[in-house]
């Protein structure tokens, strides 16, 4: 198909006609002219000085195909080729990290040590978001409110130097699930997609936020997003005093009805990690879920024309500038 990428240059065409029609050159009197008493003598050295000059309306004539020519160029012609579709499978995943004080017990086994939950969930979800090769990702940080850290990108590397700039209790003390999952949704649904995943990382349960938990969830199941929950931080965890060893749960404030809810509720599902090796397992298993393709796009190849009318605008310009070589070519 042809067309015109900046066809609105086109209306430039009738200027040259305008011009020359209510702005004409001022006319020279030849009768007001000076009677030169030696005219004779120079009437016979023009003839014997060959000179070329173009006739008037043959002059005009190039200078409106010149015109005409090089506005069409500036107009940018192209051909655009058929549409060829182009086919991309992926999904879009947005994580949901809790950064609430809870998240500083450290109760996670790596090793030989216990390290805090942050810690384990950062080194874990690293790795998660390396093997995200085409997929778009997003990262939510929350506590006693919830923030967008990172929008959906396919800059992987932003968003895990995101994740690692995060601090406990940068976002408040407490756990506003509610908010955080009511965040996701109204940021999935701005991104015209199909695909549409939250990974929910948390320790505690709902005890602050302007949204109810399982009605962000209603939400997210009306816009189709599915809800992967994970609940982090051990069962069991000794304490000695000096004298005695007490054994503690530390996750006694983790909600896994509420996280088990809306799992349930978005078609999602939901995983305990107790220890840095379960964690690990857990965004393994979401790794493995089925890719989802995006919406079909198409492309048209663009063939750029331009240059065709330039050189015939150059072409014309030529022959009024150098009126022998039109003598030549009329010849």
């Amino acid at each position: 198909m042809f067309t015109f990428a900046w066809g609105y240059l086109l209306l430039l065409l009738p200027l040259l006609w305008i011009v020359q029609r209510y702005f004409p050159g001022q006319q020279t009197n030849q009768d007001a002219m000076l009677r030169v008493p030696f005219l004779s003598r120079l009437a016979a050295l023009s003839q014997s000085t060959t000179t070329t000059v173009l006739p008037g309306n043959l002059k005009q004539f190039y200078a409106l195909c010149a015109w005409t020519f090089l506005i069409i160029a500036c107009a940018n012609p192209q051909w655009l080729g058929e549409p060829q579709p182009v086919h991309q499978d992926g999904r879009n995943i947005m994580l949901a990290v809790d950064l609430s004080r809870s998240m500083a017990i450290p109760d996670l086994q790596r090793g030989n040590k216990l390290i805090n939950r942050l810690q384990s969930v950062k080194a874990v979800a690293a790795s998660f978001i390396d093997k995200r090769q085409g997929d778009k990702l997003g990262l939510i940080l929350f506590g006693s409110k919830a923030y967008l850290q990172t929008p959906l990108t396919f800059d992987r590397k932003t968003v895990r130097s995101m994740l690692d700039d995060a601090t406990i209790g940068l976002a408040g003390d407490h756990t506003a699930i509610g908010d955080a999952l009511g965040l996701a949704v109204k940021k999935f649904s701005t991104e015209n997609i199909k695909s549409r995943i939250l990974i929910l990382l948390t320790d505690g349960g709902n005890n602050t936020g302007l949204i109810d938990p399982m009605e962000a969830a209603d939400l997210a199941k009306q816009n189709n997003i599915k809800i992967y929950t994970v609940g982090i931080g051990a069962s069991e965890l000794e304490i000695s005093n000096g004298f005695s060893t007490q054994v503690i749960n530390p996750s006694a404030d983790l909600d896994e009805t509420l996280l088990k809810n809306i799992a349930n509720k978005t078609e999602g599902q939901y995983f305990r990690a107790e220890d840095q090796t379960a964690l690990t397992t857990i965004l393994e298993s979401i790794n493995q879920l089925e890719p989802i393709s995006s919406e079909n796009k198409t492309v048209r190849p663009i063939t750029a024309l331009f240059y065709w009318p330039l050189a015939a605008a150059l072409f014309f310009f030529t022959l009024i500038i150098f009126p022998k070589l039109n003598v030549k070519l009329r010849r």
